[in-house]
Parts: structure tokens; C-alpha cells; sequence
């Protein structure tokens, strides 16, 4: 296989995010050819070249129709802020380029849709930026659940919880805008969805309640800003198979960084998973005699792959731009035709359905089931 060209829209913290991960795939798993890394491009000329000076671009543009169009590219790397999506990854998948898009797939349903229906038109390969699903420590946790490690899982509670807007201070910006979406719902509660699917399959039936800590904000220019949409949220859902689950969300929550607190509750025992500590979790089995059964924390290892291809030794851990090497691998054997672990645009349609659920469940205070 020839290597893929790749071009890359945006180029802030998930643009630089995507490029380590392609510049990187090649050292850490080998078995690849390395990405050519053709074509970047950001709001103004300027700074699109800066940027790909930095990334290792060839080119750089302000226009990124003009990167859609270039014959070279074989994958676009989308990474501008959500409300983006849509026009993007429609436009590469209609040029006949394979899509990386981050997540969520749109603030719109039907511009989600959208983006599904081209996706299946192209026959390329359309896929979402949920790297935490790559964890090696998540595929374990998944390995432990099939194998009936703590018995029949009957309850879930989920955690996500950041402080980058807990501050009343903090200048109004696009994320609680409107467009944006929900607020805390669609900006990064679809990260513990995507767990949940990973290890369950889909939310079936939701009712939620939403919160805004702050009504408005101030502008950097002066004067103040309504808050559009909401920095907290609480669901009630249930799953397949009669399981039960809570999920929490909180973009202002002091003191936390990037916590996705995750308690899975089995009729043999109980696993325990702290995004905070991504390296390890902590498993209770209910067997043996009762005087010493307590949980035990699991370091990641070699032995839980591809873990191994990263470190040689216990204890010294992976970080969130290892996961998206990860994911990034994982992107290469799908375009390949091999099995792979992405979550494409039909799963992420299926979790952007229960986010808007949960919004319609909010607005209309009744449980909504999910077809």
C-alpha cells in the first residue's frame, strides 16, 4: 500500500493532537508505511504556514476547499470547532477522500445524517475522533466484562467532569454559543458515551435534567454575554440487556482536569475506572473468603497491548496523544480493509441520537426511548 497523503483542517489543540499522530504511527507500530503529510490548513496564510512548518506539512493554505481539492490527499484530518463538521467532512468525502473527524459529529441531527448518508455514498471510510476508547486499560476492562469476570453487569455510573469553565470570569467564547450545541451534552459527555458503547452497545431510553451555573459572561471587549447553553447535565438511562446507568457531566467543576469516572457493577463484582489515572483500575471479585476480598488496582503493562509497542515496562504510562496514535493506527487498517477498532459515522450517528434525546428529554421532562 502506497502511503496515504494526508491533509490536515485546523490546527489548535486537536490539529497538533492529529498530527503527532501521524507523524508518529510509523515509529510505534511498524507495520505501516509512513503517512505523507501533504497539505495543512488554517483561518489565515499566516499562520498556516507557521503550522506547517512545525508539523512537518509540505503545504500550507487559508482556503480549505483548496486542501479538499488537492489530488494528493487521500485522508482529511478535521479538527476545527464542531458547527464546522458537517461542510467539511461532507465536502472530502464527496471528493472522494477518507475522513478522520473529531467529535461530535455535528451540533444538528440532520447534519449528522448528512454527514452518515455521504459517508455511505463515498464507500470511504468515515471515522471519529473517541480515542479514549483505545485506552489498552479500556480494552481490558472490555476482555474482563465478555469473560463474566464480575458476573452479569446490572448498574453503570459515569463521570465526566472538567473545570475549564467553572470560573464565572472566564471570557464568553463559541463554546457556549448556541451553534455549538447543547454545551457539556455534545462538547465532551459524548466521551463517556463512547465508552459505553464500547463496552455495552447503545443507550436505549433517556431522561435528563441541564444546568447552567452561570447565566452570562463577560466579553473580552466589555459588557456581558448570555450563556446559550448548558455547562451541566444529569441522565438516567438504560441500556441493553436490562442494565441500568447514570451519566454525569460538568464543565465547571472545580479542581477537576479531564475525569471520566466510570463504575461498572456486576452480580460477581465491580470494576472501577478513573480517566484521571488512565493507566490502571481497580477490579472487586466476590470470591474467596470474605476476610480478604477488597479491590485490586492493575497497572497497564506490556502485557496489555498495544501498550507494549509504546513502553517495555509497567507503571510509567501512556497519555491522551498515545491514544491517538492508537486511534490512528487503528483508522490505517480500516482504509486497509482490516478489522479495526474506530468508531465510524454510523456508530457516532447512534451517539449523537442519544445526546439529542437526552436534549429532547430535557425540554419535554419525560423519558425518551431511543429507536
Amino acid at each position: 500500500m502506497k502511503p496515504l497523503g494526508i491533509g490536515l483542517i485546523g490546527t489548535g489543540y486537536m490539529g497538533k493532537c492529529h498530527a503527532l499522530a501521524w507523524n508518529a504511527v510509523k515509529t510505534m507500530f511498524g507495520d505501516v508505511e509512513r503517512p505523507r503529510l501533504v497539505h495543512l490548513a488554517e483561518a489565515n496564510a499566516g499562520l498556516a504556514e507557521a503550522r506547517a512548518g512545525e508539523f512537518g506539512f509540505e503545504k500550507a493554505t487559508a482556503d480549505w476547499r483548496a486542501l479538499i481539492a488537492d489530488p494528493e490527499v487521500d485522508v482529511v484530518s478535521v479538527t476545527t470547532p464542531n458547527q464546522f463538521h458537517p461542510e467539511m467532512a461532507i465536502a472530502a468525502l464527496e471528493a472522494g477522500k477518507h475522513v478522520w473527524c473529531e467529535k461530535p459529529m455535528a451540533p444538528a441531527y440532520a447534519d449528522a445524517e448528512r454527514m452518515l448518508e455521504t459517508a455511505k455514498r463515498s464507500g470511504k471510510v468515515a471515522a471519529l475522533g473517541y480515542n479514549y476508547i483505545q485506552n489498552p486499560v479500556m480494552r481490558h476492562i472490555r476482555t474482563l466484562i465478555g469473560e463474566g469476570a464480575i458476573g452479569t453487569v446490572n448498574h453503570i455510573r459515569v463521570e465526566m467532569d472538567e473545570d475549564f469553565m467553572a470560573d464565572p470570569d472566564v471570557f464568553f467564547y463559541w463554546k457556549s454559543e448556541l451553534s455549538a450545541g447543547y454545551g457539556a451534552l455534545d462538547d465532551f459527555a459524548v466521551h463517556p458515551l463512547s465508552l459505553l458503547w464500547y463496552l455495552f452497545g447503545h443507550v436505549e431510553a433517556v431522561i435528563t435534567d441541564m444546568v447552567k451555573p452561570y447565566a452570562d459572561r463577560p466579553l473580552s471587549e466589555g459588557g456581558r454575554r448570555a450563556v446559550e447553553n448548558h455547562d451541566g447535565a444529569n441522565v438516567l438511562m438504560r441500556l441493553g440487556g436490562g442494565i441500568s446507568a447514570v451519566l454525569m457531566a460538568n464543565r465547571a467543576a472545580w479542581g477537576r482536569k479531564g475525569r471520566i469516572a466510570l463504575q461498572i457493577f456486576g452480580s460477581k463484582g465491580s470494576i472501577v475506572y478513573d480517566q484521571e489515572r488512565m493507566n490502571e483500575f481497580e477490579l472487586y471479585q466476590a470470591e474467596g473468603r470474605g476476610s480478604e476480598q477488597g479491590f485490586r488496582k492493575i497497572l497497564a503493562a506490556p502485557v496489555h497491548r498495544p501498550y507494549d509497542r509504546f513502553i517495555p515496562a509497567p507503571g510509567h504510562g501512556l497519555g491522551f496523544n498515545d491514544l491517538k496514535i492508537i486511534e490512528c493506527r487503528e483508522l490505517i487498517r480500516a482504509i486497509s480493509g482490516e478489522p479495526s477498532s474506530i468508531v465510524t459515522f454510523e456508530d457516532g450517528l447512534r451517539i449523537e441520537k442519544s445526546v439529542h434525546a437526552m436534549a429532547q428529554s430535557f425540554h419535554e421532562r419525560r423519558w425518551i426511548e431511543i429507536g
